[in-house]
């Protein structure tokens, strides 16, 4: 869930409050004194920033409610998503407890799995930068296969990290046997290390590639991706569900009816997360659709907990707010609440715009205000904003 507004983030309350006592007093007149205040300019700035000030106090004491409410938000169970299934974080009653609860097979299984994406990360400079004659070719925006292809064809330095990497695909094909896990996971793992290990060889050897010929290795490999991927979901929906029914015990039915539920993800995850698809239907179906939250990140968080924490202080903060300060105007509390911005509705009415995500863009005609034209009309043409613009 991303930020919908700025906020004071770590920064007190006090020290915000601090630094609005320290501005400089204003005369008794309002105007301020020496020989510029009389200038209409240093007055019309003077009186912007005490208006600017107006907002700066209330971020000041949202902060410090925010900054109080973290530490008595619970139950609240928080998921830092990663390689080996996620880390789950139970919060409750001034407690944590933390734990990869999700057997190793997930891990190994995704390992190998990854093995076509390893390679593809390693030659796609070297890409021809023209769309080929494959299936699906119409999904490769050619202004995206460009700018990843940006070395192209003619140079040969990705003959030694390609190398390198055969290198330990052939160590985890040479040791497969030994890493106790299910026969037909070997056979899997095995295409697909294979399968790589001749893209490779007869790639290298060659000093040359291309599109097809990586599509050849990789839908080859593919049968044996789908089974690793079978082995992994199966470990983690035992493993989430396991962890679940253990702290459900322990905090109780009550308890449990109110868990809020973090779940902490890149954003290319973000949207039918696994861990959440899991959690799901292990919570509360009345409160589900607003207490269990998917929030992307654009890097590992060194403080998922707090990070988790802190955006759920705002959320359920909001939610209060919003019905408080909102009480004649749904469309504003519930906006408040959620995702949307307060001033999406107004923005989109005046752009013209029936429906989030309408078509905006049009080739330019010209220059100056003609080259993105926006239609106005009805409301979008009055002066005035409606009661609840911020």
């Amino acid at each position: 869930m991303t930020t919908r507004r700025s906020f004071l983030g770590r920064t007190t309350a006090a020290g915000v409050m601090a630094g609005l006592a320290a501005s400089p007093p204003a005369a008794a007149d309002g105007t301020g004194s020496g020989a510029l205040a009389g200038d209409p300019a240093v007055r019309r700035g003077r009186a912007r920033d005490a208006i600017v000030a107006v907002n700066s106090g209330m971020r000041a004491h949202y902060a410090a409610l925010k900054s109080d409410l973290i530490a008595r938000l619970g139950p609240v169970l928080v998921v830092q998503n990663d390689a080996r299934g996620g880390r789950f974080t139970l919060v409750h009653d001034g407690t944590q407890e933390s734990l990869h609860p999700v057997g190793e097979v997930f891990e190994l299984a995704k390992s190998v799995s990854h093995v076509p994406l390893g390679v593809f990360s390693i030659i796609a400079p070297h890409l021809s930068d023209r769309v080929p004659n494959l299936p699906g070719a119409d999904r490769i925006d050619p202004h995206d296969l460009r700018m990843v292809a940006f070395k192209g064809a003619a140079t040969t330095d990705w003959i030694v990290p390609l190398r390198e990497y055969a290198d330990t695909l052939t160590a985890a094909r040479q040791q497969l046997d030994q890493a106790g896990i299910p026969p037909e996971m070997v056979v899997s793992c095995a295409r697909v290390l294979d399968g790589a290990l001749a893209f490779i060889e007869v790639s290298t050897a060659a000093g040359s590639f291309d599109i097809r010929s990586f599509e050849d290795f990789s839908h080859g490999v593919y049968a044996g991706i789908r089974t690793n991927m079978r082995y992994a979901a199966e470990a983690q929906i035992a493993g989430v569900q396991g962890v679940l029914r253990k702290w459900r015990a322990r905090i109780g039915e009550e308890a449990w009816r109110d868990l809020y539920t973090v779940v902490l993800s890149q954003w290319a995850t973000s949207e039918l997360n696994q861990n959440s698809i899991i959690i799901r239907p292990c919570m509360n179906p009345a409160k589900v659709a607003t207490h269990l939250i998917d929030l992307p990140a654009a890097e590992p968080l060194s403080d998922p907990v707090f990070v988790a924490l802190d955006n759920l202080a705002r959320i359920v903060q909001d939610n209060i707010a919003a019905e408080l300060v909102f009480p004649s105007d749904r469309a504003a509390a519930d906006a408040l609440k959620g995702p949307q911005d307060l001033l999406a509705d107004e923005i989109l009415d005046q752009l013209g715009a029936a429906t989030p995500g309408a078509a905006a863009y049009s080739a330019p005609a010209g220059t100056g205000r003609g080259a993105c034209p926006v239609a106005r009309g009805g409301a979008a043409s009055r002066q005035g904003g409606t009661a609840h613009d911020l």
